[in-house]
């Protein structure tokens, strides 16, 4: 099934946007609140929901850490253009592997990884902070068509002697992978000074000395606007998984705050690194600068996924190519609907899939209300309280009937119920915190509004 990212652009911009199509655009796709959700979850600050059930990850120790590996698993298998596997490699590690093959030079391959096990409960910034950024640039490579293979792992046993990663890397290299480069990160989220100060540890291992360069690049190239200042660190530190790939020989380095200038956090190891110890634009920016790297060496191949919206039409970008509409409120195909450009007959949210050769992307889910619809006044709906913890009041002024659907920050379809008269009450109680979209519609008027679940 093609799993469409949900947008409802232009009523709340910060919404998951996966249209880009050059490397400033995709950096600037690295969203704080999709990073912010994840750290809040990985790291027990917020329930989440696992194979349908709603739960904590409270403790990712790794003997007691199936259910974040899990997590894992299901939020790889939530994306387009991803091969998912599970690595046992030993009784009780297992290493999350999710793989998007390029297009062009699949056997060229880039690793982004991070550590998931911990020695306490919480543990945002060692390593929930990497693992968010890997699942980051995931989502929003999956959704781009890539010249060269991009490997997203997730190492287990990292704390008692890096043996996932050991495990990986060693088998890579009997297998003579080519991989020309490994971007490891453990802890990114603690600037206590505001210096931007961050470390890339290198050694020369491979080609790891110009891979530091490459970073650097992006760093000081003025079209991206980066803040951070570096501390290259060699010979770097060997206390982190990149070091089992320069074992083998492998071209690695590791990015993260900055040990060298004596600010990392002072609650390493231990169950106070929480999340809201961390510096959150330091974070946010090394996020977008670590996705800089990874998109220059991934090399998007030229398909353009972006829509052009009138009051009556919506046209695929890309001249070239072939097409097909979506409808994302069903996440079905539109019979018939194959051309560049689609003429909307009723209100609702669409996407295109382009394909051009062997290359496919979706564009996002753009919101279409141009079919005479108003926005309700204040006096004829009314949502509180905002924000809201057990109950979600929906008090209507007028007599005709209506629908309201709900959606999370990611734009997943949560509840749907239409043809309902009066005032309402929406239960939030099990709802985890967070912010939510509330989307009500009537025959010829239709609103959105935010929503903060507390």
């Amino acid at each position: 099934m093609k799993k469409l990212i949900f947008s409802l652009l232009g009523v709340f911009a910060f919404v998951f946007v996966t249209s880009a199509q050059n490397i400033s655009d995709i950096i600037n796709e690295v969203n704080l609140d999709s990073l912010q959700l994840t750290l809040r979850e990985f790291s027990g600050e917020q329930s989440t929901v696992v194979n349908g059930n709603t739960v904590t990850i409270l403790n990712r120790q790794q003997a007691n850490n199936d259910l974040a590996a899990d997590y894992l698993v299901q939020r790889f298998e939530q994306m387009d253009n991803i091969t998912v596997v599970a690595q046992q490699f030993d009784s009780n590690g297992r290493n999350v592997i999710a793989t998007q093959v390029g297009k062009t030079n699949p056997d060229d391959i880039y690793i982004i990884c991070a550590h998931y096990d911990t020695v306490a409960d919480y543990c945002a910034d060692d390593n929930a902070s990497g693992v968010a950024t890997v699942l980051e640039i995931a989502r929003i490579l999956s959704t781009q068509c890539l010249d060269n293979t991009i490997v997203y792992a997730l190492w287990d046993e990292e704390e008692i002697g890096l043996l996932g990663a050991n495990y990986y890397a060693t088998q890579a290299a009997s297998n003579g992978d080519n991989i020309l480069g490994v971007l490891n990160i453990d802890m990114m989220g603690y600037d206590g000074n505001d210096d931007n100060d961050f470390d890339i540890d290198v050694r020369d291992f491979g080609n790891s000395l110009a891979m530091k360069d490459d970073i650097i690049a992006v760093l000081e190239d003025p079209t991206y606007g980066f803040t951070l200042n570096v501390n290259v660190v060699n010979p770097g530190t060997t206390a982190s998984d990149h070091a089992r790939f320069w074992n083998q020989g492998f071209t690695a380095v590791l990015v993260g705050e900055s040990w060298e200038t004596n600010d990392e956090t002072p609650f390493y190891h231990s169950s106070n690194d929480r999340y809201n110890t961390l510096n959150f634009p330091y974070y946010h920016e090394l996020a977008k600068l670590i996705m800089g790297y990874m998109v220059t060496k991934a090399n998007l191949i030229d398909v353009d996924n972006t829509i052009t919206q009138s009051p009556s039409t919506l046209t695929s970008n890309d001249a070239s190519a072939s097409y097909q509409w979506y409808n994302c409120d069903t996440n079905t195909a539109l019979s018939g609907e194959t051309g560049q450009t689609f003429t909307p007959t009723v209100n609702g949210n669409y996407a295109v899939e382009v394909t051009n050769g062997s290359c496919s992307e979706f564009s996002v889910c753009v919101s279409f209300n141009s079919l005479s619809l108003e926005p309700f006044s204040n006096s004829e709906i009314s949502v509180f309280p905002n924000p809201v913890k057990s109950k979600l009041n929906i008090d209507i002024s007028f007599e005709e009937p209506y629908e309201f659907t709900l959606y999370d920050v990611g734009g997943k379809l949560l509840l749907n119920k239409s043809e309902i008269k009066g005032s309402t009450t929406l239960k939030t109680k099990d709802l985890p915190k967070g912010i939510y979209f509330l989307k009500v519609s009537s025959s010829n008027k239709s609103g959105t509004y935010k929503i903060v679940k507390e």
